[in-house]
């Protein structure tokens, strides 16, 4: 089940609501574990017991780790951690990586041993690295083991950001899951927030995908030099679109719930710098990579060969976090290698150059990076790359380029602007103009959500084309 769908948004939500604000404060987070299972259910039901089997794991762990800590056994404590991270890993890295693994032995050995074929959990990533950072986290003593198994499942499984994130640690929201307190306000901000990230996956997102989808289907030899710019544009708006608004839809559906995330992203695409995006993409992740895995590896406090020796690992590890194949590690490598030659001497040459330079820079190579991304055959990457660069005497135009820039010139302009925060600038000047007017600025916002609500339905009702891009990770 996804967000953007309507048995999710007029079946689903609606039920889980209600029973959850009828249920008394002491089973509320029994509702919210128990529509959880059921949400991740409606996909993978067999996969159940594999999460509840994290669940129990890190439980236990989490207590255990704690005893031992209160016991002034930090040494034993560490190695219960250890026996956590290799529990997860070892799953994660069965249930994703076993088959890539395989098939590259057979690849390079010639052999023939058979692959597993086993579809993957729906975000097995996200909830694994979610489980990881509480046992850390309590043998740090940034959060106190939970003893209420049910609240502790509650976490784990929590449907609003199960699948895709954002990734919430465990000290985050510790506190808000036994005593948070939910309100109207509080409630109307994540209906709002909810309705902003469902059209911006429906409208947004799916609009400029099928671009994608259209373009990346063809031969590399079908296309030209300004249609493959299209594609990757397009798949460019797409993916963010896609995984911001996820994330929106997510947050707010928290904040139903008396839950507050954290923000997943930070208008990436205004960056002027590859360091710069990545503190504006995905939030969530490059927080847990910084938090359990450079800094723990020494950051930057173990001299400058050190630190690009981290930062090399961490983007390695990105790479792989995303996918069982070899685009996904050259995707991180490519970062690592950018990131690297910013800290040398990149940074410091943006700085002296005008911003229009370092946002032209950020975004050329954050668009080959999605190229890389997108396709899982290195080499189907790399002659569409080719193509976008003119080689293989491909035309610079063809007409289907002209027809698709026709055809989506407003969309574009829309998403274009959609990726800045002008329209927000825009609503807040608009509110103080009219603050002394108090029921207007109210009742044009709410029009304008019943009326984006409405459409993305309308939408749905019609369409046919709803892909989740980062199910997959």
């Amino acid at each position: 089940m996804v967000f953007s769908s309507l048995n999710f948004i007029f079946l689903f939500l609606p039920l889980v609501i209600g029973l959850y604000y009828l249920s008394p404060r002491p089973l509320k987070n029994l509702i919210l574990f128990l529509a959880s299972l059921v949400f991740y259910a409606w996909g993978e039901p067999v996969y159940i017991v594999l999460m509840l089997f994290s669940s129990v794991v890190d439980y236990t762990h989490g207590l255990l780790v704690e005893k031992l800590i209160n016991q002034g056994k930090r040494n034993r404590a560490k190695l219960v951690v250890a026996s956590s991270m290799v529990i997860n890993l070892a799953l994660l890295g069965f249930f994703k990586y076993g088959d890539f693994v395989v098939n590259n032995i057979n690849a390079l050995f010639h052999t023939s041993i058979p692959p597993l074929n086993l579809p993957l959990p729906i975000g097995i990533s996200f909830y694994t690295f979610q489980t990881m950072s509480y046992t850390i986290d309590v043998y740090r003593g940034d959060a106190k083991a939970q003893r209420n198994p049910i609240s502790f499942g509650a976490y784990v499984t929590l449907f609003p950001q199960l699948v895709a994130g954002p990734i919430v640690r465990f000290s985050t929201v510790a506190e808000q899951l036994d005593h948070r307190r939910e309100n109207f306000p509080q409630f109307a901000l994540g209906v709002r927030r909810f309705v902003l990230g469902l059209g911006k996956k429906v409208l947004l997102a799916n609009g400029i995908g099928a671009v994608w989808t259209e373009l990346s289907g063809m031969q590399t030899g079908e296309l030209s030099v300004l249609s493959a710019w299209i594609g990757a544009l397009a798949y460019t708006f797409q993916i963010y679109f896609d995984f911001s608004g996820y994330s929106d839809m997510a947050i707010g559906l928290g904040q139903m719930f008396g839950f507050t995330f954290l923000e997943n992203f930070n208008y990436p695409y205004t960056s002027r710098s590859i360091t710069e995006f990545w503190r504006r993409w995905h939030i969530s992740l490059g927080t847990w990579f910084k938090e359990y895995l450079y800094i723990p590896l020494g950051g930057n406090r173990k001299g400058l060969p050190r630190q690009l020796i981290n930062i090399s690992i961490v983007w390695l590890c990105t790479g792989i976090w995303h996918g069982a194949s070899w685009n996904f590690v050259v995707w991180g490598v490519y970062y690592g290698i950018l990131l690297i030659c910013e800290k040398l001497f990149l940074l410091k040459v943006l700085e002296r150059l005008p911003r229009v330079f370092g946002h032209i820079y950020t975004l050329f190579f954050v668009v080959i990076s999605w190229v890389i991304f997108a396709f899982d055959s290195l080499g189907k990457g790399w002659e569409y790359i080719q193509v976008m660069f003119g080689f293989g005497g491909v035309p610079a135009v063809d007409d289907r380029a002209l027809y698709l820039l026709l055809t989506h010139a407003i969309l574009l302009v829309i998403l274009i602007l959609a990726c800045t925060p002008l329209p927000a600038k825009i609503g807040r000047t608009l509110l103080k103009v009219w603050q002394d007017k108090t029921l207007l600025p109210i009742l044009v916002e709410n029009a304008c959500l019943v009326f984006l609500f409405l459409l993305s339905t309308a939408y749905l009702v019609g369409g046919t084309y709803n892909p989740f891009l980062y199910f997959k990770f």
